[in-house]
């Protein structure tokens, strides 16, 4: 879904789940009469597995919760549907929403129904955010709409509620990037691709008079200028001019997958590359109006021109992948703060659509480093999400599964 073409990059196969990640212990030895008593052994490896909570979805593609303490996934299906899966670990009997009937609706490929955000007071408002596409005659669309959950029944949103706050015109089926979320300062953030095509043909991503190619944040609460069904944040960085008001970041080229650390705010993008490389950017909170620098750089090498580029100007990746592997398509995932995976706190966890590998990423001073995790499945791997506790899930695309990353050995 988040890559290049479907001809491209093909979605369904099966592969293997098990790996390890190493955890480095301190060794401290006492003196006894001068001579160093022999240190303890290392401690084992802490091994990570998949636990599989349930199954049965159609091309699953997103997992979010709403935080209203109930302990339930909702599960974004491409096709057009919204699953729940109960705190029991059952799921719902209907879908929470269904759109498969809004004008124009579309699905396949890199389209459908790509991402889901709850409110932040989702509990007392009822109020989610969800990122499709349709058909507007011959055009193609990214719609931002709003719905609101029923007020008696919980597990159903009402499809009379619908608001779309905009669309955004598509030049091709593939980079419509998907994911939405909102961030620690209580704006949405929305994550659009570049509009597709190889290269970036029309250089969207640097230009700043489109929303493609771009992170935009916005203000679903206040008050909102007539012909807006939103409001602009007064210090986004184009909020009075040189560029689209709505805008937060440029220079991407198809953040499918995004997510706010729980406890810092910083924002984690995993930006799926071109012909080579994957990149994962890391922004602090607050960091607006950066440019990420495609299409002059994939990840941190030249792009547009392949060779003497200048970076002057653009903030890269943190970390970027080449695809000698069999890595064709970054997930971006999420920083883990859970309790029941003491090995992975702090860690950023990701992984590939293409191979199914799964990693995490430590920092030690301004370096990155990549550590396995385990393989899930080739073509597979389509989301990472969490729970409000903040413990980890994979949603698998063409096994129609959701699982839970467990730490062996741990609850």
């Amino acid at each position: 879904m988040p890559g290049c073409p479907l001809s491209h990059r093909a979605f369904f196969s099966r592969a293997s789940l098990v790996m390890s990640v190493l955890v480095a212990g301190m060794i401290c030895g006492s003196c006894n009469g001068g001579m160093s008593a022999p240190p303890p052994p290392p401690p084992p490896p802490a091994t990570f597995e998949l636990v599989q909570v349930a199954t049965g979805f159609s091309t699953p593609l997103d997992i979010q919760q709403p935080g209203d303490a109930s302990g339930r996934l909702f599960i974004v299906e491409q096709g057009g549907h919204i699953q729940i899966i109960q705190s029991n670990g059952t799921r719902a009997a209907t879908p929470f929403l269904d759109i498969t009937g809004r004008a124009g609706f579309t699905s396949g490929g890199e389209t459908g129904l790509l991402g889901l955000a709850f409110h932040p007071n989702y509990k007392n408002n009822r109020r989610f955010f969800v990122n499709y596409t349709r058909n507007n005659a011959t055009q193609l669309q990214t719609v931002i709409a709003e719905f609101t959950a029923s007020s008696t029944n919980a597990n159903v949103a009402d499809p009379t509620t619908e608001n779309i706050l905009f669309t955004v015109d598509q030049p091709f089926s593939n980079h419509n990037g998907g994911g939405l979320a909102f961030g620690k300062d209580g704006f949405l953030y929305i994550g659009l691709g570049d509009g597709g095509g190889s290269g970036d043909p029309s250089g969207n991503g640097q230009n700043t008079t489109t929303l493609l190619g771009k992170m935009l944040r916005i203000d679903v609460d206040s008050t909102h200028a007539p012909g807006l069904n939103y409001a602009i944040p007064p210090s986004n960085p184009f909020a009075t001019s040189g560029g689209r008001a709505e805008i937060w970041l440029f220079g991407l080229r198809n953040p499918f997958r995004f997510s706010f650390d729980s406890v810092t705010g910083d924002l984690w993008i995993g930006d799926v590359g071109q012909n080579n490389f994957e990149e994962v950017d890391h922004l602090t909170s607050g960091q607006g109006g950066l440019n990420l620098g495609w299409n002059i750089m994939e990840g941190t090498h030249c792009f547009l021109p392949a060779t003497g580029c200048s970076t002057a100007g653009l903030t890269l990746p943190v970390f970027d992948y080449d695809h000698s592997q069999g890595d064709d398509t970054v997930i971006g995932g999420h920083i883990y703060r859970g309790t029941k995976m003491p090995s992975l706190v702090g860690t950023y966890v990701f992984g590939d659509f293409i191979s199914g590998r799964m990693w995490i990423l430590t920092q030690t001073g301004s370096t990155f480093t990549r550590t396995s995790l385990f393989t899930v499945a080739a073509n597979d791997l389509s989301a990472i999400g969490q729970d409000q506790l903040g413990e980890l899930y994979v949603a698998r695309y063409s096994t129609g599964a959701v699982s839970r990353i467990h730490q062996v050995g741990q609850p």
